[in-house]
C-alpha cells in the first residue's frame, strides 16, 4: 500500500560557523502499524534540495497515493508510487525572488528526477522572515 510521508528537517545554528540538521518523521497510513521509509525518489528530492537552497525548514509528503486512479498511473501499473510530493521549504536563497521565480528554482534543481518519472509538484516557498511575520500575524 502507498502511503503519504512526512519529513521536516530543521536547520539549527548554534554558532554563526556551525549548523546542524535535526530531522522528524511521521508518516501518515491509513493503517499506522504499516509505516515505511522515504523512497528512492523522496531522498533524492531531499537531498538536491537540501544542498541547493540549505534551508532552515523542508518538509516532503509523497502525494502519489492520491492520484493512483489517474489514466496514466494505471497506464504504468501505479508508477514506482513516488510521482507526487508536496514541498514545503523554507530557505534564505527566496529572498528577493517572486513565487514564479522559487518554483523555477526547485524544478530546475529536481530536473534529472522529473526526466526520470516524477510527476507533479505541490511547492509552498518561504523565507525564514515571512515564516515569521506570518506567526506574528497569526
Amino acid at each position: 500500500m502507498l502511503v503519504p510521508r512526512r519529513l521536516a528537517i530543521a536547520l539549527v545554528r548554534n554558532r554563526p560557523s556551525r549548523a546542524h540538521i535535526t530531522a522528524s518523521m511521521s508518516t501518515v497510513t491509513s493503517d499506522p502499524k504499516s509505516a515505511s521509509h522515504p523512497g528512492l525518489v523522496e531522498e533524492s528530492i531531499r537531498a538536491k534540495l537540501s544542498e541547493i537552497l540549505q534551508p532552515s525548514q523542508l518538509e516532503i509528503t509523497n502525494d502519489s497515493w492520491q492520484h493512483r486512479h489517474h489514466a496514466p498511473m494505471r497506464s504504468s501499473g501505479g508508477g514506482n508510487g513516488e510521482t507526487h510530493f508536496t514541498v514545503h521549504v523554507v530557505s534564505e536563497q527566496f529572498q528577493g525572488k517572486s513565487t514564479m521565480q522559487r518554483h523555477r528554482m526547485i524544478y530546475a534543481a529536481l530536473s534529472e528526477q522529473f526526466a526520470a518519472g516524477l510527476h507533479a509538484l505541490s511547492l509552498k516557498t518561504k523565507t525564514p522572515a515571512e515564516v515569521q511575520s506570518t506567526r506574528t500575524e497569526g
